[in-house]
């Protein structure tokens, strides 16, 4: 919900509720009735549909994959053991990789592109992940939610502090599947600079993209609505359900003028996805803005 509340979906229905508008929903107190995660509402925002959605594929894009995992990529470990660590973050995600990374993007926003944290910066930003983000997710999920059953007795609070651990390795499982591979695979494309234009920019959104089975309600809630990323960047502020309207006329739209346009399984997505975190695979790339000029001459950007 935040996702699509976040990139001002709501904003514009006639007669919705102040509350699910992002001037509204997990604002300040909000942030725990709407949605309290492991993250800051307004340093998600801000890392999502201000770095990530305007520098997808692009080196400034604090969510490539390909990127973040070099270390990985080019690391001495066996093959088995990098698949491992990656188990690892599947289950801790959110708290591992997201909170930490989408508040350090908030507290550096009015930074120059070139500043380095100082010590003293990152002891800041340390002590803001702790306070902001940390205690006040499990305060309320590990300790709150567990106590309301003590009357019952500790084997009670014991049950439901277990639950809560379980689900939470379950929803950073099921969010990593279906957000993770969305801009990563050996037929997907990363950039080198800038889009020279506002066609270049959509162009890219759709070739650094994919999507995965669409149509029907309940898959597009399995998966989040996720399931339409190509159409979200182009379209960032629809409500859920018009996704199911809006994507046959992307994809018609880019069939007509021959822009790559990848629909798959999430299944084999993810897969892909792991291929190129391990280093089995690479990306695709553009060395300068070639993109639009490639496709227009009816070649494949290579």
């Amino acid at each position: 919900m935040m996702h699509h509340v976040g990139h001002r979906g709501y904003d514009k229905v006639p007669g919705v509720p102040a509350k699910y508008t992002s001037r509204v929903f997990a604002q300040g107190a909000r942030r725990f009735l709407d949605w309290p995660d492991w993250m800051r509402p307004e340093a998600w925002i801000y890392e999502h549909n201000v770095l990530h959605h305007f520098h997808t594929g692009e080196d400034r894009d604090p969510d490539l994959i390909e990127r973040n995992t070099e270390g990985l990529r080019s690391s001495s470990l066996p093959m088995a053991a990098r698949y491992g660590l990656l188990g690892l973050l599947a289950v801790t995600w959110r708290a591992s990789y997201y909170a930490p990374n989408t508040l350090r993007a908030w507290r550096a926003r009015l930074d120059e592109p070139t500043h380095a944290r100082t010590r003293e910066e990152s002891r800041a930003d340390l002590r803001a992940l702790w306070t902001e983000c940390y205690l006040p997710y499990a305060a309320l999920h590990f300790a709150a939610l567990p106590a309301v059953f003590l009357p019952l007795g500790p084997w009670a609070a014991f049950s439901a502090f277990s639950n809560s651990l379980m689900a939470e390795a379950l929803t950073n499982l099921h969010t990593f599947c279906v957000v993770g591979p969305n801009h990563t695979g050996d037929d997907l494309y990363r950039f080198e600079d800038r889009p020279r234009s506002k066609g270049e920019y959509f162009v890219r959104q759709v070739i650094g993209s994919v999507n995965y089975a669409t149509g029907g309600d309940l898959r597009d809630y399995a998966h989040l609505w996720r399931n339409y990323q190509i159409e979200n960047p182009t379209c960032p502020d629809l409500p859920m359900s018009q996704y199911q309207r809006v994507q046959p006329r992307v994809q018609a739209l880019c069939e007509k003028y021959g822009v790559p346009y990848v629909q798959q399984s999430v299944w084999q997505r993810v897969g892909k996805m792991l291929d190129i975190a391990v280093g089995r695979s690479s990306m695709q790339r553009i060395p300068r803005s070639e993109a639009v000029d490639a496709l227009r001459a009816g070649a494949q950007p290579a």
